[in-house]
């Protein structure tokens, strides 16, 4: 071992010579004691790395001496233990990898070299979409359906699991990713080649941070760096402030997790934790089980930091046990923390480590909430959630704002379902989803929700029948306590039965709503409502007609499904009059926290645990009968509108290109704030008028065999046409929502698509401008391929999301930045200009870079490529074109 650091390695058990540790108590350093818990997951990671070449021993020093160089801007690199995919992200990585080991061969390399080094797990929940409910076998026809529309996806990702070694896939059907993750993947320690170290995960999905929760560092990456990582490359990475959150006080006996963490969210939103790590400490963390830990953690992404990190505590090794691992394994696990100084006690403040910086919350001050109706941050108290719609609906267009006229505020459109006559106005419920791991995860919130629900029912309450409820759990074991204690029944009974299990309506695979439903809402132009138990509600996301989203625990999405509006004042009004003509209100079927922790305490289980986990890699029938090829090179199929190889790697030399600057390019697009990954590249339904179905169509599908953008993400055509095609994209070329824009040479007002392949076919470079945000929401890798193929070779915002950022590098696009207390405002810029943009032959990280505009005028901008590494990727074209160079050499 080449290790500089050896001589702290050690047998954890003297009995057990072979099976190793590096002792990080044996430094004798006092610094190693005041770094925070998160810090010393990453200092550990590179002690044990440390080969002087990809690892250094000054990388081990920057990390000891966090304190001091954490306001640097010094980057460390990370080597994580393990990544974690879901198909809509793993397909296009696994299209990628194939692709590779093509180029490799091509460039006289070995092809096989291109293999995955970090073992890799990839959990198939993304595909299932909500296309029946309400019937007692909804679960088997979207489990059928789903089959039937990706079969050609999932025999490529079986071929997939058998090419590549380290690549492990949970077949659909088993659950969501990160309660997948939480329940039966994570580890806690690793025990890998001899050696004992703590469990890391990066994921292709930006909510891998819910694995925070049980003490097992992780964030999500773009699906091009996660590609990197598989091939033995650490992250290259910025070391972060840590922001302490204290937590003190007690819930209140109504409060649910959801309620604390869309507090949070708002909390670190104002606060401003971007680029950081969050970790969580204070006798508050104690008072939290590590479901509601986990759902806090999950939501890291809606605050905008790196990771949320609540350090492993004695809870934690209970709930390792409670979900059945091996007991042995787990007394191992706890002996290895406590020998690393790794294992928390959040009672005793003198384990308090040094932070940036601390913001405190008092749980008691906690209240029920909701956020919406187009953002995870803006938090409503239920209290006021009549009154704040009802603001809402005249305001301005924008996150808080519908911009309804006010004698429009109480229309009503009457229409028929199934026969009956049911009226719908501005704020009706037409989708209540209990969905997402967020929630899922948690017995505490669904049994909540059951037992609201058996109350409701004895009641004398219903939903009405044109609502669309669905239930997806995160796993079997939801489905097995909810049955087992009882209430699976009622929920069935107001519609809320399991229609499978995935992320569903989460991702906007919500499915149609009944053509009655839609005509009512087109003809009303009303904004109809979806209320759901997920983690964002971005605009447009969750379905195309419902244009206020809001966020709620499970049993509030029960309340409001069962109100069938948000315009209630749950304390003044009814949920609704029984049979005998009583008003029963929310307050005398709301469960307290000692009822459903009783349910919870007698019916969640190891056992459970076990026998839903110890079938899962061989439990679908239909995964297990699929036929898949064999071969090392896989075969495409020109035929297919599924899997196809990407042009990424075409015409790829051994030999660097200079970079070149960008002459006179246009602007594609011009956006203002919080521009989603949604928008950029949405993976839900693929409009009828688009260019993408205009495509579909010329190779003889039927808008029926359609599918998502999400699906279709191992078909470049597909989605390069799906790029900016979201129907709520906000141009400001053009004065109305929808994916057009103005091509500039005709003055013509064309699709996004046709518009860059009219300026691609010209020779004319392109750039997009935005505000600040750029690329909030999911880890989308297409958000950054999709621009690559449209020819954009710049964007230039105010700020941006951090795993887009890195994405758009990982492609070879340049992030431009105005400088601060810049914009395209102050500047004067319309984005009618042409836009040069000097590259210099020497580049630096962070370096400003001059542009000049057709104008005359003239201006500077930071270019974020923030590390070494970063521009490597540049000078190559982007991370994988730098990963095939190097394994074919």
């Amino acid at each position: 071992m080449n290790n500089p650091f050896v001589r702290i390695v050690e047998p954890l058990d003297p009995k057990e010579p072979l099976k190793k540790f590096f002792n990080l108590s044996k430094l004798e350093d006092a610094r190693y004691a005041r770094l925070p818990f998160s810090i010393r997951i990453l200092l550990e990671a590179a002690i044990r790395n440390c080969d002087e070449f990809l690892v250094k021993k000054g990388d081990v020093e920057n990390i000891l001496n966090w304190k001091v160089v954490q306001h640097k801007n010094v980057e460390v690199p990370f080597k994580p233990a393990r990544v974690i995919l879901q198909d809509f992200t793993g397909v296009p990585a696994v299209v990628d990898f194939a692709a590779m080991r093509d180029a490799v061969k091509k460039l006289g390399g070995d092809p096989e070299k291109i293999n995955p080094i970090c073992p890799a797990d990839l959990v198939i929940d993304h595909s299932i979409q909500v296309d029946f409910n309400r019937q007692s076998d909804s679960l088997q026809k979207n489990q059928d359906l789903e089959f039937e529309r990706n079969k050609e996806r999932f025999e490529f990702l079986k071929w997939g699991s058998q090419a590549f070694k380290n690549l492990r896939i949970i077949p659909p059907g088993s659950g969501i990713i990160h309660q997948v993750n939480l329940e039966y993947l994570a580890r806690v320690m690793m025990d890998q080649d001899g050696y004992y170290y703590p469990d890391s995960v990066v994921g292709t999905d930006s909510h891998t941070t819910m694995i925070d929760g049980l003490g097992v560092l992780g964030w999500g990456v773009g699906g091009i760096e996660a590609e990197a990582v598989m091939l033995g490359q650490p992250i290259s990475m910025v070391l972060p402030e840590v922001v302490g959150y204290k937590l003190v006080g007690n819930p209140q006996p109504l409060v649910t997790s959801t309620d604390i963490v869309l507090t949070i969210t708002k909390h670190l939103r104002q606060v401003g934790v971007v680029g950081k790590f969050v970790e969580f400490f204070g006798p508050g963390v104690a008072q939290l089980s590590i479901a509601d830990r986990a759902t806090i953690a999950n939501m890291c992404p809606e605050y905008g930091a790196t990771a949320a990190y609540f350090p492993v505590d004695d809870i934690s090794i209970g709930y390792l046990i409670q979900t059945g691992r091996d007991k042995e394994k787990v007394m191992c696990t706890k002996r290895y923390l406590e020998a690393v100084g790794m294992l928390r006690d959040f009672k005793n403040s003198s384990q308090d480590p040094d932070f940036t910086q601390v913001v405190e919350l008092d749980l008691h001050t906690v209240v029920p909430c909701c956020s919406g109706p187009k953002r995870p941050q803006d938090k409503v108290a239920v209290s006021d959630m009549k009154k704040d719609f009802e603001s809402c609906l005249g305001a301005k267009q924008g996150f808080k704002g519908f911009q309804i006229a006010p004698d429009r505020h109480n229309s009503i459109v009457k229409f028929n379902f199934e026969g009956h006559d049911f009226n719908l106005a501005h704020g009706s419920v037409v989708i209540a989803a209990i969905t997402s791991c967020t929630n899922t995860s948690n017995p505490s919130v669904m049994l909540g929700a059951g037992l609201l629900a058996k109350k409701a029912v004895e009641a004398g309450l219903s939903v009405k029948p044109y609502i669309k409820t669905s239930l997806s759990p995160g796993s079997g074991v939801v489905t097995y306590y909810l049955r087992e204690s009882g209430v699976m029944h009622y929920l069935s009974q107001l519609g809320f039965d399991v229609v499978g299990y995935g992320c569903m309506t989460c991702i906007g695979n919500s499915g149609p709503l009944p053509e009655s439903v839609v005509e009512a809402i087109t003809q009303g132009d009303l904004v109809a409502v979806g209320v759901l138990s997920g983690n964002r509600n971005f605009e447009g996301r969750v379905h195309p007609n419902t244009r206020a989203n809001y966020l709620a625990s499970p049993p509030l999405v029960i309340a409001y499904a069962i109100a069938g509006t948000i315009r209630i004042d749950f304390e003044k009004e009814p949920l609704g009059i029984n049979a005998l003509g009583k008003k029963i209100f929310l307050k005398d079927i709301w469960p307290t926290r000692n009822e459903i922790q009783a349910v919870e305490r007698q019916f969640v289980i190891p056992g459970m645990f076990k026998e839903v986990y110890e079938k899962i890699e061989t439990g679908n029938k239909a995964w297990n009968a699929l036929d898949a090829p064999s071969d090392k090179l896989y075969s495409w199929n020109p035929k297919s509108t599924y899997i196809k190889s990407p042009p990424f790697f075409d015409g790829l030399t051994l030999a660097l290109q200079t970079p070149k600057t960008i002459e006179d390019a246009y602007v594609l697009l011009s956006f203002g704030d919080s521009v989603t990954t949604d928008h950029i590249s949405p993976a839900g339904n693929i409009a009828r008028n688009s260019p993408a179905a205009r495509y579909l169509t010329s190779r003889g599908l039927t808008p029926r065999e359609f599918n998502s953008y999400g699906s279709r993400r191992g078909n470049d055509a597909v989605m390069a046409r799906g790029t900016f095609a979201n129907i709520r994209l906000v141009n400001k070329f053009i004065d109305k929502q929808g994916p057009q824009t103005i091509h500039f040479p005709s003055g013509e007002i064309l699709d996004v698509f046709d518009a860059a392949e009219r300026y691609k076919q010209a020779g004319h470079p392109l750039i997009v401008l935005a505000g600040k945000e750029y690329g909030a929401g999911s880890s989308r890798d297409w958000a950054a391929k999709g621009p690559f193929l449209l020819g954009v070779k710049a964007v230039l915002a105010e700020s941006y999301e951090r795993i887009h950022r890195s994405n758009l590098v990982g492609m070879g696009v340049i992030p431009l930045q105005y400088l601060p207390g810049e914009d395209a405002g102050t500047l004067g810029l319309t984005g009618r200009e042409r836009y040069t943009i000097i590259i210099p032959e020497k580049l630096k990280p962070q370096m400003n870079v001059q542009i000049k505009l057709d104008t005359g005028k003239t201006f500077h901008a930071v270019m974020r490529f923030d590390t070494d590494v970063e521009l490597a990727y540049f000078h190559n074209g982007g991370i994988l074109n730098y990963m095939i160079r190097k394994m074919a050499s």
